[in-house]
């Protein structure tokens, strides 16, 4: 309260959220985030309290798939065939769920990005081959992508809110 005022549950909570997100935090308490739940620290003034809240906020409406932008995808799934999933390959921005249907337009940060141990965009569609995707699953996977590309960017954010 000295530092920022009365606040809400939830603005700590979405203070916390982007917290843990700061690279430069999850560097520095890397060996305490596997075996224990490492300090937060205080916010360093009440612009940055309020900016890593918003942050915070967005980046869990988006994780949650609450927020609007959710819903703008960012990539194509044009190809009529089977639907069903073969594998799982990036190629030159498109990833292959088999020989002749892909998603287009799949930034490969997105491709490539880690969440704890492993990589979502990847593992959606490895933990479904084999199995036909219906719309709903093609729309999911796609929100998922724009979830993803959402949190990098909003990442870099906090990072320059952060001092990453």
């Amino acid at each position: 309260e000295d530092i920022v005022g009365k606040v809400s549950p939830e603005n700590i909570f979405d203070y916390i959220y982007a917290v843990l997100h700061s690279q430069s935090y999850r560097e520095k308490y890397k060996e305490f985030l596997k075996i224990d739940f490492p300090r937060v620290p205080y916010p360093k003034d009440k612009i940055s309290f309020d900016n890593l809240v918003k942050l915070g906020k967005e980046l869990r409406e988006i994780h949650l798939l609450e927020s609007p932008k959710i819903n703008k995808f960012i990539t194509t799934f044009s190809v009529e065939g089977l639907d069903i999933v073969e594998k799982s390959e990036f190629k030159d921005g498109d990833v292959y769920i088999n020989d002749q249907q892909y998603f287009g337009d799949v930034p490969k940060p997105v491709w490539e990005f880690y969440v704890g141990g492993y990589q979502p965009v990847q593992r959606w569609l490895k933990d479904r081959k084999g199995k036909k995707l219906t719309n709903e699953d093609l729309e999911h996977y796609q929100k998922i992508i724009v979830a993803i590309s959402e949190t990098i960017e909003i990442i870099k954010k906090i990072g320059e809110v952060w001092g990453d």
